[in-house]
């Protein structure tokens, strides 16, 4: 189960996020070749990966912000561009388009940094742009609460689309940050869980003024939660293009 889309057009073009995007894609296809060689590959993340034991020492700060460009294969490159897409114009457009990008990458060095904070002594690098996403999708969660995502649903052979409150589908995705994060040990590699539940509640964190300046709660109750402009309507009986 996995989001492709939401109801949620952005008012202005979304330079900045597909500006991100087009660094990630770029930067991922400079260093591809590199996956046949297994130590020329390390030697790349040694450079521009976040590796949390040379961080706390002071050496290779500069990859709190590198590694956030860096991506472990097409499927981790996908799936981040793909959330980004969702996420990012709507968050973008309440933000402008400065403030949105300091708030993405303010957003990925504090998630990388609390990583780190969970495993000092990890010697494995640490790619990837989810904890920048998630901090832009604790914002999307603060703002539009409400908002339908579509879901794809894969049962086996059975593909279904539904909408869901935004809400429902980002508590189940920390839900899952969360108890991975409990569950895993960060020195072992994989899935860096603490950077995703961190990205997310500093993305919430960083976005309060913002929605204080939206009225607050006020702002809640004059769109109900939802996006401050008609909603995009979808047909779920197909999978259609994604418009905006």
């Amino acid at each position: 189960m996995f989001p492709i889309r939401d109801h949620n057009p952005s008012g202005r073009t979304p330079y900045i996020t597909y500006a991100l995007m087009a660094v990630n894609i770029l930067v991922f296809l400079s260093y591809v070749g590199l996956f046949s060689d297994e130590r020329a590959l390390s030697r790349f993340f040694f450079d521009y990966a976040a590796i949390p034991a040379r961080v706390v020492t002071g050496e290779g700060a500069l990859t709190l912000v590198s590694s956030m460009f860096l991506h472990g294969g097409w499927l981790h490159l996908g799936g981040n561009m793909l959330f980004l897409y969702i996420f990012g114009d709507n968050v973008e457009d309440e933000m402008g388009h400065g403030r949105f990008l300091g708030f993405y990458i303010a957003s990925g060095v504090a998630a990388g940094m609390i990583h780190i904070l969970s495993a000092p002594d990890s010697i494995v690098p640490v790619v990837g742009a989810s904890g920048a996403i998630a901090g832009v999708m604790g914002a999307y969660l603060l703002l539009f609460p409400k908002a339908r995502i579509d879901i794809l649903l894969i049962l086996i052979i059975i593909f279904r689309v539904f909408p869901i409150p935004a809400w429902i589908m980002l508590a189940l995705w920390f839900g899952m940050q969360f108890i991975g994060g409990v569950g895993s040990d960060p020195n072992a590699g994989g899935v860096a869980y603490w950077a995703h539940a961190g990205g997310f509640i500093v993305g919430i964190l960083l976005t309060i003024p913002l929605w204080l300046r939206l009225g607050g709660p006020g702002f809640w109750r004059r769109t109900d939660g939802h996006p401050p402009h008609p909603e995009a309507r979808y047909s779920t009986s197909r999978i259609p293009k994604v418009r905006r």
